[in-house]
């Protein structure tokens, strides 16, 4: 598959390779040279990698290389591969000179590729609730007699039933099949107390225990593993410049940056009951009045939202960088003309609000024709963004579900765009989708517009 993205990050999806002259070396452009040199690279789709998110690219490793191209006055040339070993492939053939993503530096790939750049190391961990702010586990010879929950024909699998003749026997390894559920679904039963145990590499795992803080995945359950960016074999000089690039200070801070974002931020809002006793919503709820009917909104749904955006904070910030209110994106601001410095300001974030929803309205009416159906589309897309609701409509289509209709099938689709089966699928143009995130949105949303519909007068 591939994704060519504008450096501009007008919706696209990015491409890769040193130089359009066929050489591979980081140097800056000879001043009479008329054309930039291009940076070819390589990524995967994943929660970490890179992905797109409210109609933006993102991720730790597409964010860093996209700073690697700025730095050497580079346009980026992103592909994205199906599987670690196509991205190899691509490389071993030219179409690229750089895999952005953590290529195992194990005998095997030293055979194919240098690494270079940042170096990560990660293990496989246990993921277990916590029981008054402590791990019930602290050694891996307590998981005898216990169940651990993994995917079926996997590294975790594997490992598992290696510990598990290292410990004299004795472990329950129930195999799951990947097609229903993926590692994220195992972590979040976890969470939700549907399965007891279950083991994840720890880059997977301290990513999602910022959604999920009652998780310990503090106990590893392997030795570390080392992975970094990689060229070809021939590429020497290349992955010199890199790394000497990498050492610099500004794109150590970078790294720094995004490693406290995606594996250390907080993603999750604590669960407040809320109080609808005292007549009102909140003391926008004027705001909410004056611009929701201009889109055609019952004005409590708009303050459904913005309860489920910000808790009514018009300070709030996003670990993504949506701000204010209704949590508008910078680059979502500017496209209404809007300065970002403006998006604490409540009402200029519920007009920007609305300009968007009566967008996305239009955008979705030749799919979802009922207008009390397409109301969970448009919300669903405000939370992700239009592309992935594109692409889980035309899951929908082709797996027999409705197409028309939010739950148990488009919603269900749109879930399917978190296992790599599917979001790898040729319908599906832009990937990895942190589904459950935008499915429970639109649920608490529309739980919570059904009570202020029951409790507050319009």
């Amino acid at each position: 598959m591939q994704i060519v993205l504008k450096s501009t990050f007008c919706c696209a999806i990015m491409c890769a390779a040193f130089s359009c002259s066929g050489n591979s070396s980081l140097s800056e452009t000879e001043a009479d040279e008329p054309a930039q040199d291009t940076l070819k690279v390589v990524t995967l789709y994943g929660p970490t990698s890179y992905f797109i998110y409210r109609d933006e690219p993102m991720g730790y490793d597409y964010t860093l290389v996209d700073s690697l191209a700025h730095d050497k006055h580079m346009v980026l040339d992103l592909k994205v591969a199906h599987s670690l070993s196509a991205a190899v492939a691509m490389l071993d053939s030219g179409k690229v000179d750089l895999i952005a993503y953590d290529v195992p530096i194990t005998e095997h790939y030293k055979k194919y590729v240098i690494p270079c750049g940042p170096e990560n190391y990660t293990t496989q961990v246990l993921v277990q609730p916590k029981v008054h702010g402590q791990p019930l586990l602290t050694d891996v010879t307590q998981l005898v007699g216990r169940e651990v929950f993994v995917e079926k024909d996997s590294r975790y699998l594997r490992r598992l039933e290696n510990l598990n003749d290292e410990i004299g026997g004795g472990i329950i390894i129930k195999e799951v099949d990947a097609d229903s559920l993926i590692t994220e679904d195992l972590i979040k039963l976890v969470s939700d107390g549907k399965i007891p145990l279950t083991v994840v590499d720890s880059d997977i795992a301290r990513l999602n225990s910022t959604y999920y803080p009652d998780l310990d995945v503090d106990l590893a359950v392997s030795f570390p593993q080392r992975a970094s960016w990689a060229v070809a074999p021939d590429k020497e000089q290349l992955a010199k410049e890199i790394d000497d690039w990498f050492a610099e200070a500004s794109p150590q801070r970078t790294n720094a940056e995004l490693l406290k974002r995606f594996f250390e931020q907080a993603k999750y809002a604590p669960v407040v009951k809320f109080d609808f006793s005292k007549g009102y919503i909140s003391k926008y709820d004027y705001l909410f009045k004056k611009y929701a009917p201009t889109i055609g909104w019952d004005w409590r749904l708009m303050a459904a939202q913005a309860y489920q955006e910000s808790r009514f904070r018009p300070n709030a910030k996003s670990w993504v960088g949506a701000r204010g209110l209704m949590q508008i994106m910078p680059s979502t601001a500017r496209g209404y003309r809007t300065k970002v410095s403006q998006l604490n300001n409540p009402e200029v974030s519920v007009k920007v609000a609305s300009l968007l929803l009566d967008d996305l309205d239009g955008y979705l009416r030749k799919y979802v024709p009922s207008d009390k159906e397409r109301i969970k589309f448009v919300i669903a897309a405000y939370n992700v963004g239009i592309a992935h609701v594109y692409d889980a409509i035309a899951l929908a289509k082709k797996y027999g579900l409705d197409p028309t209709v939010w739950e148990n099938n488009v919603a269900k689709a749109l879930l399917m765009k978190m296992n790599p089966k599917y979001y790898n699928d040729p319908v599906v143009k832009y990937g990895y989708c942190r589904a459950t995130e935008t499915v429970n949105y639109v649920d608490k949303i529309t739980s919570f517009y059904e009570q202020a519909r029951r409790e507050i007068n319009a």
